[in-house]
């Protein structure tokens, strides 16, 4: 069992959920919480070890005896220990580290989503919780795009991280990547989404809270797509409105 505050892997835990320099750098992240390793687990996501206490439930005990039986080094830790790791308010009692490994691209895509400025972690994570619902075949992450393996992505996420390919890229790969696709971006002065057009292979770019879309991806986008709000709120967040979009496109794709 492991009793220091000092242990190397605790110590590696804190800071991969402290920087995301040492996420890249070590290509690895850290997963916490009994639903989001049952994902991993049954994703076949590759771990590096996994980190628990004595003080599960059954639903953690029986997780935890699947990682063993997978063949994924466990390790016991005192309990205090691992509440002060958590990064929730009520830790579940086990914590990974798992391999950032990205999953391959589709041969072909017709639905990409790209975050564009996001850089609110919840609303990152349930950007990616909304696309693979919606059956998004993957997501590039441009410049200036919080970390996707960052703790709180990865919690708000849901799973996401396991099933859904995510790339950070440049723009310039980015417009690589797309070709072949008609690119909107969710602004609140363009067209209706209900009066645009969505079945055709397509990307969709949402910009920031704050700041909105960067230049480069008003540069590259073609047409410029809202949500339209009869009552008075004067806007949407990022999640929520592309959401909203993302949905438009399955509902247009279905009918029609």
């Amino acid at each position: 069992m492991i009793t220091s505050a000092q242990n190397p892997k605790l110590k590696l835990v804190r800071a991969l959920m402290g920087r995301p320099k040492e996420r890249r750098d070590s290509g690895v992240f850290v997963a916490e919480g009994i639903r989001l390793l049952e994902e991993a687990a049954s994703s076949s996501w590759k771990f590096r070890f996994v980190l628990f206490s004595g003080e599960m439930s059954q639903r953690g005990s029986k997780l935890l005896a699947v990682l063993k039986s997978k063949g994924i080094e466990t390790e016991e830790v005192a309990s205090h220990l691992l509440d002060a790791l958590s990064d929730t308010g009520n830790s579940q009692g086990i914590i990974a580290v798992l391999e950032q490994a990205p999953l391959p691209m589709p041969k072909s895509t017709d639905f990409v989503l790209i975050p564009d400025q996001i850089r609110d972690p919840g609303n990152l994570g349930t950007l990616l919780r909304t696309a693979i619902a919606a059956g998004v075949q993957a997501v590039f992450l441009p410049p200036e795009t919080t970390d996707a393996f960052a703790p709180k992505v990865v919690r708000a996420g849901m799973g996401a991280h396991f099933r859904l390919p995510i790339y950070d890229l440049s723009w310039e790969a980015i417009r690589e990547a797309t070709l072949g696709l008609h690119l909107f971006l969710a602004d609140m002065h363009g067209k209706s989404c209900w009066e645009t057009d969505l079945r055709s292979p397509l990307a969709l770019i949402v910009g920031g809270e704050a700041e909105g879309a960067s230049l480069p991806a008003r540069e590259l986008a073609e047409a410029s797509i809202s949500v339209p709000m009869p009552g008075h709120a004067e806007s949407l967040n990022a999640a929520v409105a592309g959401a909203v979009l993302i949905f438009e496109v399955i509902r247009q794709r279905k009918e029609g």
